[in-house]
């Protein structure tokens, strides 16, 4: 089964943008594809090889921040090819 995930990380400290900096990096290194925006990040393909990404670098993510919130939307296929119809 393929899935887009949409995640967004919010540091709630002074100092947020290294851990943000850190996660992305990772889910780069990742071998999945990782589309950036500047509001989030997605990540696309199996199910299971997105998510056993995420389930470790989420983790690591939320352990590299004092406080945090982590945002995470899962839509049931690949839409890493979208375009705007209009």
């Amino acid at each position: 089964m393929e899935i887009s995930v949409e995640l967004t990380l919010s540091p709630l400290q002074d100092t947020y943008e290294q851990p943000i900096i850190d996660f992305i990096k990772k889910l780069r290194n990742s071998g999945l594809k990782v589309l950036e925006n500047p509001l989030s990040t997605q990540v696309y393909g199996d199910y299971d090889s997105v998510m056993n990404v995420l389930y470790d670098e989420m983790k690591i993510a939320l352990e590299a921040t004092e406080r945090g919130v982590l945002y995470i939307k899962i839509v049931k296929s690949n839409r890493s090819e979208y375009v705007p119809h209009f």
